[in-house]
């Protein structure tokens, strides 16, 4: 006993040694837990997200919702359920882990043991919750390599414990969690809506991730002793109850009586029978064992306590739920010895629950494994015995209910061999009461008198509707009751005064600043509106190169000649004299069309011949002017032409090549654009092309080394050279090379046919399924990729409206008060139209300020203050003009703040709309809603005309239904997607490695698991681009060399890719549907090793740090420079940040700026800069004689020359610059068109706005090196002045 004693001191005092440690970890935990951000933790892309839950953290978060009671497993497993309900309802994919060193913790509650063991049997069989239990604890080598192969999102951990030994196990696991890269989610504290889940998350940062990494060590020294610690307290906390039996002896007496009722029952039951006979049984056996103490109960008296869990589980088996839970609320608690032997009891649960394994196929139903224990039932019985009566005739059990515990309690005694355990009955052979007593032992309702309360008495056909019959059930106060406060006599107020106040009635829309009266007719304030439209129109024009579109009004009748005297008057003037000047006039005007005409043809033959000359120069250059050229021309003929010359010049150009550098290094940017040309010539111009200009592609095709190719294209072709064709041949196969090289040139499936609706382009078919929607006034759900097409639909909608009145209203919501401005500039930049006066295009609405909101035809603002709008009274007029409501990026209706303004507005507005999104989860569930929103108004709009109808009230029907004449509306919701992107998206990680910059693509396939793909299947935002198809195949060869559909699925014998010259996109995307397949069968058929492998060999190996990439960021801009990547955009998470990052990369170009000559591709923009400036400063000289001239205008031609001065001073700097590439990011070739072409007008103008604004003079000194910034802190002529340069190219 001493020696046992001293190594129970030295574990403990182990603990203690570390409890520095303990602290240490639990202080780095708080000081997090304020950091914590409540946020959404389930995104639109949860499909492609797996988290991992602990499981007895989901244990004690359900154990203290406030509402379950101790000894209620059946409430504990509905809050449980409901927990898990919340993560599965918003598209969680999770796993729940229960660690072996975790069940550690419960010894000081038996109670919670067969609980815990329950809670894991109820996942493994009832649910389709993945469940694992193989782990032995949170610092396992098992799960360390679990998390690495399966990445979880993140863990859901409590942030307590029922002890603080509890507490320690969960800091552990959370430590360890950061230290693997893992988030931590708090269990407590979630909170859920209809699209989404909250909760807190503690992040794994650079700081937790190394506290784990420097305390390795410790850390597996400290949880050691912890687990050593909790296995001591198994043994005391064993041996009140079983002595000198140890956990080992246990575990074998619980085999053993599963084994004696297998026996017993070979046929099988169920686990609420089997866990009620073997527990009872186990525990008479053991008891009977031990040395029972005067204090404790006698062995007579346990029998009496086994009868009564006996017949309580025979209750449990036929009484329903609805009868159970109106049973009394027993106040009084169990003895102390009673409460003894029930622990003992529940140890004798916990060994059973855990040996259930043994019992090997034996039939055991585990349907009702949560309800296998029912305290408030069992001291329901047990008082009844004690309290109210000690006959047992009285209690009238039923023939089921009796059989059932008969048939109980015989196979107890059949399982106890040791002693006899008596008959069933009677039930209690003893007087010794187990419940404690108590003056009031069940809970009584209270009985104090409610007050008075009730509805007050209304008449209204809403409360009728949709009360109905429910209103006779309901407390209704009298009219004359004095608690009525329509009873009390008050002043009655007018409708435009504030009930209490007395003053006029306001709302927001009233006290949102408005910078001038938008009605006022003061010329300088007419100034400043022509002043502040122009800068909209420059706004505008700068973000997109569009033209400004005139509107005229349909409805608009024109003027009629006049027959009278005025008439008169104009015939006896000299008619002859005006056709003379007419016929003169129109001869002028041949003339300068014919002029016209052969300028335009001299331009384009200009062009055309500078274009080849380029091409002949440098290739690439050539080929971009071309392709400009080629989007601008209207004519197939003249298109068909440049091709041509373009695939000549690519010919020629690969043939140099392959005879010069080509013989060491093939170039096959060269190839590329050779079959981009042929792919353009074939598919969009077969009706021009003839027999030569076959034979000459095919020719083009053979030098490539596409034998088949060619011969499908010209049999006649001569093969040639061998050793020629070798030296010209590209050694790639025609379906690989277009696949890896083309990927993002493949030609999609387009229409031909163009639509008299739009002249711009030829739209696709969802494109013109969306016009059809505007045409017929309908409503629709727009899900289509970024840059896809989605926002021409609303300026289509816009135009239709300004086209059909001068009264009708399009509101446009945007989802951020930053995005108005822009929207409404390129409102103003798109149309024009003269309207009435007092009337404008275009306004604009945010919390900060208001413009033109009334007045206006197109308003552009945010659900907050649309919704100000709506529900205002005394705004209804305007509400009545509303014609159509544009939501654009509708998913911010999941979002965490501003969803209920979204939902509002979708429910309230009674016109057509168009709901535009790329990222909504599911359109088809949003669509069902909306359309039976529509349905209700339809159903309301029916009934509203029909009443009018039936009162015979005409007056107010034709009102009604001018008012609402914009209703030929249809009903309908429509769902127009487009699921194809315009463009390819490539993924890549950054990492530093060996000082310096490096960029791995990341393959989409990397970020799954074998898991993942056989529950789930591959995601549907997971999509890959034709040369991560061509990686994944190569990839899939590699791993399994004896792979049966490898030469099926190879590229060049491919099905859809077999001598076919021009591979489309959708026969990529097929192809990469046969991949995924594929792989997905090699899961099904037991090759999960093998896709394990594929995944790794997919996956980059980068390792860096956040700060490493901090100090590296100058270099990263600069190998995107190198790579050709720029324009760039960086997102950072504070404005502060932002502006760091843009001053360090300035900083580097000064570094690395040289005082040497110029380059010599330098020199034509310097020249062009001092051509420019040579003019200002004429320019800057007549203005000043002017001054002296004319005093008056002296202020205004001050003002301007201060402005020139500003912008001589930018053209000089960038001058001094001398505008090297090696010291400058802006794109050269777009400074030198905007200093020459355009006489530097929009430099000259945004440096006007950003003069005097607080980073104006930072920006400038940015910009002048290509650099820029852009967050919400800045003034919106800040923000404004970055975005030009940035579409222009001078930021990039």
């Amino acid at each position: 006993m001493d020696l046992a004693g001293s190594v129970v001191g030295v574990r403990i005092a182990g603990l203690k040694d570390h409890e520095g440690f303990f602290r240490k970890m639990t202080t780095l935990i708080l000081n997090e837990m304020p950091k914590a951000g409540y946020s959404s933790i389930l995104n639109d892309f949860v499909e492609s997200n797996f988290f991992v839950i602990d499981g007895d953290s989901l244990l004690v978060t359900c154990l203290c919702v406030k509402s379950f009671k101790w000894g209620q497993n059946l409430h504990f497993f509905y809050l449980v359920e409901c927990y898990l309900v919340d993560l599965m309802r918003n598209g969680g994919q999770f796993a729940v882990v229960f660690f072996k060193d975790a069940e550690y913790a419960y010894f000081d509650f038996p109670e919670l043991l067969p609980l815990r063991t329950a809670l894991i049997l109820h996942l493994q069989h009832n649910t389709n919750v993945d469940v694992q239990t193989e782990f032995s604890g949170c610092l396992s080598q098992d799960w360390k390599l679990y998390l690495e192969q399966h990445y979880p999102y993140f863990l859901i951990v409590s942030e307590e414990g029922l002890s603080d030994l509890q507490t320690h196990l969960f800091n552990f696991l959370i430590i360890h969690s950061w230290g693997m890269k893992v988030n931590v989610v708090l269990s407590s504290g979630h909170e859920s809506d209809t699209f989404r889940l909250y909760a807190h998350t503690m992040e794994s940062t650079d700081r937790n991730q190394s506290f784990s990494k420097e305390n390795e060590a410790v850390i597996q020294s400290a949880y050691k002793s912890l687990i050593q610690h909790l296995e001591e307290r198994r043994i005391s906390a064993l041996a009140p109850h079983f002595e000198h039996l140890k956990w080992n002896d246990m575990m074998k007496e619980a085999c053993q009586t599963l084994f004696l009722l297998q026996c017993l029952w070979p046929e099988g039951s169920d686990i609420q029978r089997v866990l009620c006979v073997t527990s009872c049984s186990l525990s008479l056996r053991m008891y009977h064992r031990i040395l029972v103490h005067s204090n404790c109960l006698s062995l007579q008296e346990v029998e009496d306590f086994c009868r009564l869990c006996c017949l309580c589980v025979a209750f449990q088996l036929h009484l329903p739920l609805s009868q159970r839970a109106c049973s009394r609320v027993i106040t009084c608690s169990w003895l102390w010895d009673s409460d003894s032997f029930l622990k003992m009891n529940k140890w004798c649960e916990h060994f059973i629950l855990s040996n259930l394994n043994v019992l090997g196929c034996w039939n055991l139903n585990l349907n009702h494994v949560s309800d296998l224990y029912d305290e408030q039932l069992l001291k329901n019985i047990a008082f009844y015995y004690e309290f109210e009566s000690t006959q047992e005739p009285h209690l009238n059990l039923g023939d089921s209910i009796r059989r059932d515990y008969e048939h109980l309690w015989n196979a107890v005694s059949h399982l106890v061999k040791e002693f006899d355990v008596g008959k069933c009955f009677p039930l209690r052979t003893t007087r010794r009461p187990f419940l404690g007593q108590k003056k009031s032992v069940i809970q009584e309702i209270s009985l104090e008198k409610m007050p008075s309360v009730g509805f007050i008495p209304m008449t209204s056909s809403v409360i009728d509707e949709f009360v109905g019959d429910m209103m006779k059930d309901l407390p209704i106060l009298k009219s004359d009751d004095p608690i009525v406060p329509s009873q009390f006599k008050e002043k009655t107020s007018d409708e435009l005064l504030h009930w209490h106040a007395q003053r006029l009635l306001s709302d927001d829309y009233d006290r949102i600043k408005c910078h001038i009266d938008e009605q006022s007719r003061d010329p300088h304030v007419l100034d400043f509106l022509k002043k502040s439209q122009d800068n909209q129109q420059f706004y505008g024009k700068s973000l997109e190169s569009i033209s400004t579109k005139v509107i005229v009004t349909q409805t608009t009748q024109p003027k009629e000649d006049s027959s009278g005297a005025s008439g008169k008057i104009l015939q006896n003037t000299k008619p002859s004299k005006i056709t003379k000047k007419k016929k003169k006039k129109k001869k002028k005007k041949k003339k300068s069309f014919l002029k016209e005409d052969q300028n335009k043809d001299q331009q384009k033959d200009d062009l055309l011949f500078s274009i080849e000359e380029e091409m002949k120069m440098n290739l690439h250059s050539g080929i971009r002017k071309l392709e400009e050229y080629l989007t601008s021309c209207a004519s197939n003929s003249v298109k068909f032409g440049v091709e041509i010359l373009g695939l000549i010049a690519c010919f020629k150009a690969w043939k140099e090549h392959c005879q010069g550098e080509g013989k060491i290094s093939k170039d096959l940017s060269i190839a590329v654009q050779m079959m981009k040309r042929i792919h353009s010539l074939l598919e969009r111009y077969p009706e021009i092309l003839e027999a030569e200009h076959h034979q000459y592609i095919a020719k083009c095709l053979k030098y490539l080394g596409f034998n088949d190719l060619a011969n499908s294209l010209d049999p006649t072709l001569m093969i040639g050279d061998d050793k020629k064709k070798k030296k010209y041949s590209i050694d790639i196969g025609p379906a690989r090379f277009q696949l890896q090289y083309m990927g993002h040139y493949l030609i999609r499936d387009e229409r031909k046919n163009p639509d008299p609706r739009i002249q711009d382009f030829i739209p696709n078919t969802w494109q013109r399924e969306l016009l059809d929607v505007v045409d017929k006034n309908e409503s629709a759900v727009i899900v289509a990729p970024v840059s896809a097409g989605k926002t021409y639909a609303s300026y289509y909608c816009m135009e239709k409206v300004l086209r059909e009145s001068d009264d009708g209203v399009v509101v446009y919501i945007a989802p951020a008060k930053s995005l108005v401005g822009q929207v409404a500039a390129t409102v103003e930049n798109r149309f024009t139209k003269a309207l009435p006066a007092g009337r404008t295009l275009c306004g604009a609405f945010t919390r900060d300020y208001r413009h033109n909101v009334l007045n206006c035809q197109v308003l552009i603002t945010v659900p907050e203050c649309f919704e100000i709008l709506l529900l205002a009274p005394h705004r209804q007029k305007w509400v009545e003009r509303i014609r159509y409501v544009i939501f654009d990026e509708v998913h911010y209706l999941c979002r965490e703040v501003g969803a209920k303004f979204w939902e509002l507005l979708l429910v309230i507005i009674r016109c057509p709309f168009l709901v535009l999104s790329a990222t909504i989860n599911n359109p088809t569930l949003l669509t069902e809603w909306l359309q039976s929103v529509k349905q209700y108004w339809k159903q309301a709009d029916k009934i509203m005309e029909e009443k009018f109808i039936s009162e015979k009230q005409a007056d107010k029907c034709l009102n009604f239904l001018r008012d609402n004449s914009y209703k030929n509306q249809s009903y309908e919701v429509r769902l127009v997607l487009c699921e194809e992107r315009d463009n390819d998206l490539e993924k890549h990680i950054c990492s530093v490695k060996h000082d310096d910059v490096y960029f791995d693509h990341f393959h989409p396939c990397a970020a799954l698991t074998t898991d993942t793909i056989e529950k789930y299947g591959f995601p549907p935002d997971l999509i890959l681009t034709p040369q991560e198809s061509i990686q994944l195949y190569d990839t899939m060869a590699h791993v399994w060399e004896a792979w049966p559909r490898a030469q099926e699925l190879c590229p060049e014998e491919f099905i859809l890719f077999k001598n076919k010259i021009v591979i489309k996109k959708l026969d990529a995307r097929k192809y990469e549907e046969n991949l995924k397949a594929e792989l997905t069968n090699w899961i099904k058929n037991g090759k999960v090793k093998k896709v394990k492998r594929v995944l790794k060999n997919l996956s980059p190996d980068s390792l860096s740090s956040s700060e490493d990439m901090v100090k590296m960021f100058p270099l990263l801009v600069e190998k995107l420079r190198q790579m050709d990547k720029l324009p760039a955009i960086f997102f950072l998470f504070n404005n502060g940040d932002v502006e760091k990052r843009a001053g360090s990369v300035c900083s580097f170009l000064e570094k690395i700026e040289t005082k040497s000559h110029p380059h010599t591709e330098c020199h034509s923009y310097v020249f062009g800069i001092d051509e420019v400036l040579e003019k200002v400063v004429k320019m800057e000289k007549t203005q000043k004689r002017c001054i002296k001239k004319n005093p008056k205008r002296a202020e205004k031609l001050e003002r301007k020359l201060m402005y020139r001065a500003e912008y001589i001073n930018f053209l000089e700097n960038l001058k001094i610059l001398e505008i090297s590439e090696d010291h400058t990011y802006a794109d050269v070739k777009a400074l030198h068109t905007e200093i020459t072409r355009d006489k530097g007008s929009t430099l000259d103008r945004v440096l006007k706005r950003v003069r005097l604004t607080r980073n104006g003079k930072e920006l400038k000194a940015l910009a002048q090196r290509g650099i820029g910034y852009h967050h919400s802190g800045m003034y919106f002529k800040e923000k404004e002045f970055v975005e030009i340069l940035f579409v222009k190219g001078l930021i990039r």
